[in-house]
């Protein structure tokens, strides 16, 4: 008995001690984040997952954004894809074939987008459902080529309309981007974690900056970010993340501070 004491009193005193480190470090790590804008770290994974050879030379091939990291890089970005398919669910939709391009397609667009943040998966959303080409909402009475549904824990694609997004590269238009930007303004909003609290920090400036007049007026007239963007925040915040990874030298020369922001808000700075 007296062992058996001396065991539990050893378990609780180490749970009280990681308790406490954790506390500590999160503390640090706040403090950090206000004087640096960005996490002590971002990528840790001592044992990454591997992918098939087929879709690392998916992404060498038809990806530029992982074709741009350092070779160390592409193993994290690598992890996560791995990582992302094996937990969310992947639904067809109008007998639509789900490759492993097609996951891998999806999974490397959102990884993309939180590259910079260390809670890389999101539990807003569980599946994503994709359909061949426009699909008919039940709820909007509309032909969709994508969205976000909260409510669902879904995200839905055509997968026609996902594939224009990447055929030009350059005209500020990415279902994909812009569906899962949607998903990272609600992640970035229900959180608490580093990431997270960048997240909202920023994306809270670049409300009060554009809520000015004046500056809303330059955005409009710049003819740079669709009209569609200033339908409502989360539309804008949509549409400018679309313009942040197309056509980033030109957002940055016609607005250096909102394209700094931009780059804060998710830990992509370049």
């Amino acid at each position: 008995m007296e062992n058996i004491a001396i065991v539990f009193t050893c378990i609780v005193f180490l749970l009280v001690v990681g308790l406490f480190i954790r506390i500590i470090f999160k503390f640090l790590e706040y403090c950090f984040v206000l004087l640096f804008e960005r996490p002590f770290f971002v990528h840790f994974c001592p044992f990454p997952k591997p992918l098939s050879s087929d879709a690392i030379d998916f992404l060498n091939n038809e990806f530029a954004f992982y074709t741009n990291l350092s070779d160390k890089k592409k193993i994290y970005f690598q992890h996560r894809i791995a990582r992302f398919i094996d937990e969310y669910e992947f639904v067809s939709r109008n007998n639509f074939i789900i490759t492993e391009e097609v996951k891998v397609h999806v999974a490397a667009t959102i990884t993309m987008l939180s590259f910079g943040m260390r809670k890389y998966l999101c539990n807003v959303f569980d599946k994503i459902i994709i359909y061949p080409s426009v699909y008919y909402s039940n709820i909007s009475k509309q032909y969709h080529k994508g969205e976000f549904n909260p409510m669902a824990k879904a995200v839905v694609f055509s997968w026609e309309d996902f594939l224009k997004g990447y055929d030009v590269t350059n005209d500020n238009l990415n279902l994909g981007i812009h569906e899962f930007a949607h998903v990272l303004h609600h992640q970035g909003l229900q959180s608490n974690d580093t990431s997270a609290t960048l997240f909202s920090r920023m994306y809270n400036e670049i409300n009060d900056e554009v809520s000015v007049p004046k500056v809303r007026e330059q955005l409009i007239q710049s003819n740079y970010f669709r009209i569609y963007a200033f339908t409502n925040q989360f539309e804008f915040l949509a549409v400018i993340l679309e313009n942040f990874f197309e056509t980033p030298q030109e957002f940055k020369k016609q607005f250096p501070n909102l394209y700094y922001k931009v780059s804060l808000m998710l830990n992509q700075r370049y």
